[in-house]
């Protein structure tokens, strides 16, 4: 766990030696000031030797400031280093998340990457700056302050080990207490995030029902949530510092009975028992460090588990040794193709599946909602891989191409696809991003979409909302597939991506298609059996299965499916259940 993360430390390995370089120096130096502090009081003071008293104090100065600096330098490099490592961990983490496949997406959350990406990563950056600040300091203080306070006087200094063994029993108590609550945090966080996130993403929906109390409710309630969780935490941690203080004032008052006694009865000087008092707060001080350490420790860990768990997860679809990187042609064939979103599930969602498409030919597919449509096409550009049988691409199976090869020449249009914040231009330049002005308008216009991209004021540099908020929805459908067109694609996949256009408009892009594109393979998803009764073939799917395939009057014919469909869409009958 905690290696995997400290990979993401790379450039800033440096700094953080550095930092503990420059801690050990300030720890050296704070540890002769009370030295020489007991001879400034014993030989200077006591004595009434100004001379002595001037060096000393000079040297001590000198040594003040080197302090000073040691510990600039520490803070300078812990900050460069937790920051740089931080940045890192969000990059490798982003990084991974591009590389995952559907089903690795599936496991996680956006709202539980999301934080993950900033909660988490924060706790551990703090963490890791503290650790760095006092994984150094704090044991060299409490070994060198120890030994200096034995040279001091030895008896005396047996007296401190009294608090170790308490002090390490309370840590370890106080850490197997509350690691599970920090590890339920979290998920809380998780739940919080998902809140805000459908909040917002849905806020016309939430205003349209009047819902802005139920969503305020609902807010409330996971901040409670975590408010409670928290509270028991803290509750918990709190108890490190009463006790803490309580056995670190304790020893001091030992320290200071029994060294007032020893002074008295001479075998201790004043300035030797300040100074042994000013190591015994120094190695108390660094005790105390040591157990707030351990608490961040505990408070991040959880975090650990979090980020490390994503930076390990590895794609599941992954490129082939000595990938094949060109496609010829959009021929495509389903071969024996069984698919499960669950492996565990004992219902596969598509099976039987044995399909031959030609290049440039035009299928139609329809089906009742969960018939398996959008899995079907999902499996050509390997957004998932198949359970059994094989899918193959231009005569080769998926699992055969380069990854980014094979995605770059099917272009899919996706039923929830999204338009992000940026032009126009910009959004329809994912398809190819030195795509010309006119190449831009050229697909804009096989889409429909260019008459009303012209009628705003600023035309193709109009800037559009995250998701694409400020266009209808039958504009941003155009907009989609225009960006699709774009790719130049041997093979283009529309899944319900005409939904929102009138049959007018969507006669008019199925026009476009044949005329412009012949040669493209087409496959249309659709709800609506005018948006593909034109097409070569027509494949009916009825629970996760070709239940048949033909054109539209061979289906008209043939299939019941497709004629209840029919009568229902085009006569406006009405299905009769026997």
């Amino acid at each position: 766990m905690y290696k995997t993360i400290a990979k993401s430390l790379r450039q800033y390995k440096k700094p953080s030696f550095l930092t503990m370089l420059f801690l050990a120096l300030e720890v050296s130096m704070e540890i002769f000031i009370p030295f020489l502090m007991a001879k400034v009081l014993d030989r200077g003071l006591l004595t009434g030797d100004i001379q002595y008293v001037l060096k000393i104090g000079s040297l001590m100065f000198v040594i003040a400031c080197l302090s000073m600096l040691f510990g600039v330098l520490g803070g300078k490099f812990s900050s460069d280093a937790a920051v740089g490592f931080s940045a890192n961990l969000r990059q490798d983490i982003y990084k991974n998340v591009q590389t995952f496949a559907f089903d690795n997406i599936d496991k996680y959350s956006s709202s539980s990457l999301i934080t993950r990406l900033t909660t988490d990563i924060t706790n551990i950056q703090m963490a890791f700056q503290m650790v760095l600040k006092t994984i150094i300091r704090a044991p060299f203080m409490i070994v060198f302050a120890f030994m200096m306070a034995s040279y001091t006087n030895l008896k005396l200094a047996l007296n401190i080990l009294i608090v170790v063994p308490i002090l390490g029993f309370v840590l370890i108590a106080l850490i197997y207490k509350v690691h599970p609550y920090f590890i339920e945090v979290f998920k809380k966080y998780d739940r919080l995030n998902r809140t805000v996130q459908e909040n917002i993403n849905g806020v016309r929906v939430v205003k349209s029902f009047v819902r802005e109390e139920k969503e305020i409710e609902g807010f409330k309630n996971a901040s409670e949530d975590i408010k409670q969780l928290f509270m028991k935490a803290e509750k918990i941690i709190a108890l490190n510092s009463p006790i803490m203080q309580m056995a670190i004032y304790s020893t001091l008052l030992l320290v200071y009975w029994v060294g007032a006694k020893q002074v008295v009865g001479g075998s201790m000087t004043t300035g030797e028992l300040t100074s042994f008092i000013t190591y015994m707060m120094q190695i108390l001080g660094s005790l105390m460090m040591v157990s707030m350490i351990f608490v961040m420790i505990v408070i991040s860990e959880a975090s650990v588990e979090r980020v490390a768990e994503v930076l390990n997860e590895e794609a599941t679809l992954t490129n082939p040794e000595n990938a094949v990187t060109t496609i010829e042609t959009g021929d495509i064939e389903f071969k024996n193709v069984q698919f499960k979103y669950n492996v565990l599930s004992e219902e596969a969602d598509l099976r039987d599946i044995t399909l031959k498409i030609h290049s440039g030919e035009t299928i139609g597919i329809i089906g009742g909602t969960g018939s398996g449509k959008s899995s079907l096409i999902q499996l050509i550009p390997r957004l998932y891989d198949v359970t059994e049988g094989e899918v193959y691409v231009s005569g080769r199976n998926v699992k055969e191409y380069d990854l980014v090869t094979l995605r770059d020449q099917i272009a899919m249009v996706l039923q929830k696809n999204t338009l992000f914040s940026g032009t126009i231009s910009e959004n329809l330049r994912w398809g190819d991003k030195n795509a010309s002005y006119e190449e831009v308008k050229r697909v804009a216009k096989l889409a429909q979409a260019d008459d009303f991209v012209q009628a705003f004021p600023e035309g193709y540099e109009t800037q559009l909302d995250q998701g694409g908020t400020n266009v209808s929805g039958g504009q941003k459908q155009r907009l989609t597939i225009a960006r699709a067109l774009l790719k130049k694609p041997k093979i283009l996949i529309l899944d319900d991506s005409t939904s929102a256009v009138d049959t007018k408009t969507d006669a008019y892009i199925r026009r476009s298609f044949s005329e412009e594109i012949p040669n493209t393979t087409k496959i249309i998803v659709a709800q609506r059996i005018s948006s593909i009764q034109d097409s070569d073939r027509i494949i009916v799917l009825n629970e996760g299965k070709i239940d048949g395939m033909g054109t539209h009057e061979e289906l008209l014919e043939s299939n019941e499916i497709y004629k209840e469909v029919y009568d229902s869409q085009v006569k406006g009958g009405t299905i009769i259940e026997e």
